[in-house]
């Protein structure tokens, strides 16, 4: 009575108590892969938070190419939007670089589908292998295209040139859009994959309290009746 526990040792109980320990094992376990999958969210959503800037930077370089592209420009006129071009291409990079969870980098390829480096696993259950892998793109300049062969950014000195950046932005916004798209679709069965598992610890948790925990009604009871009898 005074420890409010029915077993407190396999004397009182040896079966009970086998399954009260595989019961508590599971609930410790769903209540940490519950929090897990809280951290993958939060995860992504730091994630998605630097790609929308991304995102914002190479839609700005997009209007800048369609209104180079038209020819009442002079050179010295695109000089001035290439000086503007070329910074955004740079804030990409330093996105890039600086775009961080937990010191992990998360756009320089770490997280990228055949990485050698490293992997993003999510832990989401309460037992041995129940992990998701999670993916992201590498999302420097480079990858996403907006550099030359020899390092320098997308120029668009001519007409011409301005027209091919269009489609390289295109391809750009794409890529990012595809991984923005996954990271909501896999936020959500994260969100969904929390509350399960919140369920079934709750739900595990008073299995647990059955067997392993005294009804104190009829302990109380139990013990006046000693005694009374006494």
């Amino acid at each position: 009575l005074s420890s409010g526990m029915r077993i407190n040792s396999a004397a009182d109980d040896a079966s009970g108590l086998a399954v009260s320990e595989k019961l508590r094992t599971q609930v410790n376990g769903l209540r940490q892969a519950e929090r897990n999958t809280e951290d993958g969210m939060s995860f992504i959503q730091t994630a998605e938070g630097f790609l929308e800037q991304t995102s914002n930077i190479i839609q700005r370089i997009r209007v800048l190419a369609i209104q180079t592209s038209n020819g009442i420009y002079s050179n010295e006129d695109r000089q001035l939007v290439q000086v503007e071009v070329s910074a955004l291409v740079d804030e990409v990079d330093r996105i890039a670089s600086q775009a961080e969870f937990n010191k992990f980098k998360l756009f320089e390829g770490q997280f990228a589908r055949g990485s050698r480096v490293a992997s993003m696993w999510f832990h989401m259950g309460p037992n041995q292998n129940q992990r998701e892998r999670f993916y992201i793109g590498t999302m420097t300049s480079k990858a996403l295209k907006l550099v030359k062969a020899d390092g320098r950014p997308i120029a668009i000195s001519s007409p011409g040139e301005a027209n091919d950046v269009i489609g390289l932005a295109d391809a750009a916004l794409t890529k990012i859009m595809k991984q923005r798209a996954d990271m909501g679709a896999y936020y959500n069965r994260l969100e969904y994959t929390a509350k399960g598992l919140m369920g079934a610890y709750e739900n595990m948790q008073a299995s647990e309290s059955r067997i392993r925990d005294a009804d104190m009604a009829e302990e109380v009871v139990s013990l006046t009746t000693k005694q009374i009898l006494v």
